[in-house]
């Protein structure tokens, strides 16, 4: 594809606005609005979320996770504590997440930091999960080089073998992150890119504070 083929991709938005007279005062009820429809409009995994962090250095990644649960307290997921996202939230933990629903011409960015959640949150989670989807917490030493799949796949039946006769437990390597927001933005794509960005800021008293941007 030539560049002027790339170039000429566009569409023009028109499925929503987005008032600050008609949002919510508190920014989680608002995300919770928009996520239950995202939900029914049956978008593809709604709660995936792209997880941007950085180094202490400044070297930024970027990739996808998965939205455990989320309150006024922040936003969960769980991973790999040795995991490259994890060696980076341990040096600084200032992320952004960014919930890409396209297909409602919507989008929701949050930037905050990242908090290591209790054990015991992470095993009433853990105890949850498919039972192959805790053999795999184990068989993966996540971020690492692996020389073939083959290896991989013969760690996950030594693992399952391990753990044939009863429950498998939640690793010391596993667990999740809480990110307590200090801005979320609401974004809906209007027509002529005059699109409608609603931000919430909180405050040094604890109080959100929202704002219309410039698109």
């Amino acid at each position: 594809m030539s560049d002027q083929e790339i170039q000429d991709l566009r569409r023009n938005y028109t499925k929503g606005e987005l008032d600050e007279s008609s949002v919510s005062d508190h920014p989680v009820d608002q995300f919770g609005v928009w996520f239950e429809q995202a939900c029914k409009a049956q978008l593809l995994e709604p709660n995936a979320m792209s997880l941007a962090t950085s180094t202490s250095q400044g070297q930024t990644s970027l990739r996808t996770v998965l939205l455990k649960g989320y309150d006024r307290h922040g936003f969960n997921f769980f991973t790999n504590l040795e995991s490259n996202k994890s060696v980076d939230i341990q040096s600084n933990s200032n992320v952004s997440l960014l919930f890409p629903w396209l297909s409602l011409e919507r989008q929701v960015i949050i930037n905050g930091k990242a908090e290591s959640m209790p054990r015991s949150e992470v095993l009433k989670y853990f105890v949850t999960r498919p039972v192959d989807s805790k053999i795999g917490a184990w068989a993966s030493s996540q971020s690492r080089i692996i020389t073939t799949r083959k290896l991989l796949e013969m760690k996950f039946d030594e693992i399952k073998r391990k753990f044939s006769g009863g429950e498998v437990p939640l690793p010391s390597f596993w667990g999740g992150y809480r990110v307590i927001p200090r801005t979320i933005e609401f974004w809906q794509g209007r027509p002529s890119r005059l699109h409608d960005r609603i931000q919430y800021t909180l405050d040094e008293d604890g109080a959100w504070k929202k704002a219309r941007l410039a698109p």
